[in-house]
């Protein structure tokens, strides 16, 4: 029996092709195979074995993109599988991406959910860090990206059923978390995430001003070296003090670590039950006793375990584990910071000191970051 009668030849994939029919191609029957495996047994064994071969890796093929999707389902649609010639290997490439692009990966009974919870900055205070970490929760899924959709007025103007479509497949009772750090510092966010929904929960992380500065300078510094048309980027000092020595407040980095300045209108919005102030330091130091506290706050029971942390010593922070990898935020997180002198530093400490008393008193929360 010829391979060509091992199963029916798919259509050109440049025509038109049945609506919600997926081709699977797999590596294809060399014929001088089939000859030799027909030499050894009967001759019809060749479809046989071919149809074996094709159900055994279409099933590998499965378990992988089960894997990938940690644990999810995956759906195909009427799946037609064939056993092809050498001569169609652009045929098979687009068939492979066929396959990606129309496998529907999610759960039975889950839909895509505005988020209940959104971490909304402090920019380089640690929000992907946090976010991974709460993301361990069994009742936590996460927006993989930042949508910037409160922030962004193109983005705004797309409406609301597009901001759902870029939220993650969730169960009832599951908390859709997004991040989006800017959120923190833009005027209009408040307002528009309290019309989406009034009984929104906030996270906000923040850590000692002088250090989120270094922190957003040196991926700023970091960005612009990769840009090789951008101009020569300043030195830390340059950037952050005017000629006269004072904070130069016309570099944003330096506003952003201002808290008192934006937390007011969040308060003033959701009030301070409804928003949860994250000590960024201690993250760092301990993730453990700051995620228990979020899971009491958004009271979703305490899963994640203090052994779901261990400290990395080549990268110099906590990590995450679970029952199948170990898991490490990628190398832009921990890079190289720029070494700065204690005059730069005192002075710095000194000019958020005022500013960080007034967080304080609006936070109701101490946390006696450095003042000199």
């Amino acid at each position: 029996m010829s391979a060509s009668a091992v199963a029916p030849e798919a259509p050109p994939f440049d025509s038109a092709r049945p609506r919600g029919v997926t081709y699977i191609l797999l590596p294809p029957c060399d014929p001088a195979l089939m000859r030799k495996y027909s030499i050894i047994l009967k001759p019809r064994v060749s479809s046989s074995f071919c149809f074996a071969f094709l159900v055994v890796t279409t099933f590998l093929v499965f378990v992988q993109l089960l894997f990938l999707t940690g644990g999810g389902i995956v759906t195909y649609s009427s799946p037609t599988v064939l056993c092809e010639s050498n001569e169609k290997s652009s045929e098979e490439h687009k068939a492979r991406s066929t396959l990606a692009e129309g496998a529907r990966l999610r759960f039975p009974r889950t839909k895509r959910r505005l988020p209940q919870c959104i971490i909304i900055g402090a920019r380089k205070g640690g929000t992907r860090a946090l976010l991974e970490f709460l993301n361990l929760h069994p009742l936590v899924v996460k927006a993989t990206e930042e949508v910037h959709f409160f922030d962004d007025e193109d983005n705004y103007r797309l409406g609301i059923d597009w901001y759902r479509r870029r939220m993650p497949y969730s169960f009832e009772g599951q908390i859709t978390i997004e991040k989006s750090p800017a959120y923190f510092v833009t005027h209009l966010a408040p307002e528009r995430m309290k019309k989406m929904d009034p009984d929104l929960k906030i996270l906000l992380i923040v850590r000692d001003p002088v250090t989120r500065l270094i922190s957003d300078y040196a991926q700023l510094a970091s960005n612009k070296a990769r840009r090789t048309y951008s101009k020569r980027f300043g030195t830390f000092e340059q950037m952050v003090l005017n000629e006269d020595g004072s904070a130069n407040l016309g570099y944003k980095a330096v506003r952003t670590g201002i808290y008192s300045l934006f937390f007011p209108r969040w308060l003033r919005t959701f009030g301070r039950k409804q928003i949860h102030i994250v000590d960024g330091d201690n993250l760092v130091a301990d993730p453990y006793s700051e995620i228990v506290k979020i899971e009491e706050f958004l009271d979703i029971g305490h899963k994640v375990e203090r052994g779901s942390f261990y400290f990395n010593e080549t990268k110099g922070f906590f990590c995450v584990r679970n029952a199948t990898a170990d898991k490490c935020l990628n190398d832009s997180k921990g890079r190289k910071h720029p070494t700065v002198s204690e005059d730069v530093l005192r002075t710095l400490r000194m000019f958020y000191a005022p500013h960080n008393r007034n967080f304080y008193r609006q936070a109701g929360v101490e946390f006696n970051w450095p003042e000199e």
